[in-house]
C-alpha cells in the first residue's frame, strides 16, 4: 500500500519550490528552518527520490520535484475547501470587498474562483482602488472586506496575511535601467511605494525622475512593457515580459511588502467569516509563483 502524503510537508514543500529558500519558506510557514529540513528529508522518503537540487543560496527543484509541485498544489487546494464545505450550511447572501488592482490581476482569481466553488450562492462585489481608499471605505462600513498594502497601524481593522518582495521592474528585452536619468512610473503621491522608490534612489546615488504617474497598476506595468519606464511592484503582480533588477543592476533592496486583510466592525455575519477565512487560507505566503531570481 502506498505512503501516505503529509499536507504539512506539501505546504512547507510548495513554500520552498516557490520563495527558492528554506529560510524564507520557513518564515512563510512559521517553522524552524530545521523543522523545514526534517520535513522534506521526511517527504523524499516517502517519494524515495530528491526532490531539491541547491544551486548557490537558492533550492531548485529536481525534475521530480517540479512534478511533485503541481500534485501538492492541488493536493492543499483540495484539502483547504474540503472541510469548509461540509462545516457550514449554504450561504447565501451579498460580500462586498476591496482591494488595489496591484492584487486584483493575480491574486483574486485564485481567491475567487475557490470560494464560488464552495458558496455558489454568494454574491461578492469587488471594488478596485487605492489601499488608502478601501481601509477608509472599510472604516465606514461602505465595504465589509479590504486587501490592502499595509503601510501604518492597522488599529485593529485586521491581520497581516502576506508578505512579499517588493521589486524593481524593468522590460526583459531593452536595457533602460542603464540610462543616466532613470525614468520611473510609480503611483500617486499617496502610494507608499513611491516614496520608498525615491529614497531608495537617492541613496544609491542614481539620478532618476518620475516620468509617469497613475493610480493603477495596469498602467503602470503596461507603461514598463512598453519600454517607457521602470516601476516597483509586489511579486504577486510579476507577469511575462518584465525583468527583475537588483543590486547588480545598480537598484538597490527594497523593503518587503505587507499585505492585510481587514474587516467592517459591521461586518461579523457567518458570510463575512466564510470569505475572510476563505483570503486567509488562499493568498497566506504559500499558494505564489515568484519569479527566479
Amino acid at each position: 500500500m502506498p505512503h501516505a502524503l503529509d499536507i504539512d510537508q506539501l505546504r512547507t514543500f510548495v513554500a520552498i519550490a516557490e520563495l527558492g529558500s528554506f529560510t524564507r519558506a520557513a518564515d512563510a510557514v512559521n517553522k524552524t528552518q530545521s523543522a523545514v529540513s526534517m520535513q522534506m528529508r521526511r517527504l523524499e522518503e516517502r517519494v524515495g527520490q530528491a526532490l531539491f537540487t541547491r544551486d548557490g543560496r537558492q533550492s531548485r527543484l529536481t525534475e521530480v520535484g517540479h512534478r511533485l509541485q503541481e500534485y501538492a498544489r492541488r493536493m492543499i487546494k483540495l484539502n483547504d475547501e474540503t472541510l469548509p464545505a461540509f462545516s457550514e450550511p449554504e450561504l447565501i447572501g451579498q460580500v462586498r470587498l476591496g482591494l488595489p488592482d496591484d492584487y486584483a490581476d493575480r491574486l483574486l482569481p485564485q481567491v475567487l474562483a475557490g470560494f464560488a466553488r464552495i458558496n455558489p450562492t454568494v454574491e461578492v462585489v469587488v471594488e478596485c482602488t487605492g489601499s488608502v481608499a478601501v481601509a477608509e471605505k472599510v472604516r465606514r462600513d461602505e465595504l465589509d472586506l479590504g486587501i490592502v498594502t499595509s503601510c501604518e497601524d492597522l488599529n485593529g481593522l485586521g491581520d497581516i496575511v502576506r508578505r512579499e518582495r517588493l521589486l524593481w521592474v524593468a522590460p526583459e528585452n531593452r536595457c533602460i535601467h542603464d540610462d543616466e536619468v532613470v525614468r520611473l512610473a510609480l503611483g500617486y503621491s499617496s502610494c507608499a511605494w513611491r516614496g520608498l522608490a525615491i529614497n531608495a534612489m537617492a541613496r544609491a546615488g542614481r539620478a532618476a525622475r518620475v516620468a509617469y504617474t497613475s493610480g493603477s497598476s495596469g498602467v503602470l506595468i503596461n507603461a514598463v512593457l512598453a519600454g517607457l519606464a521602470i516601476s516597483v511592484i509586489a511579486e504577486s503582480s510579476m507577469r511575462p515580459g518584465l525583468r527583475i533588477l537588483d543590486e547588480r543592476d545598480g537598484f538597490p533592496p527594497l523593503p518587503p511588502v505587507d499585505i492585510a486583510l481587514i474587516r467592517a466592525s459591521q461586518a461579523r455575519e457567518p458570510i463575512h467569516d466564510a470569505l475572510h477565512d476563505h483570503i486567509t487560507a488562499a493568498i497566506g505566503n504559500v499558494t505564489l509563483q515568484v519569479a527566479a531570481e
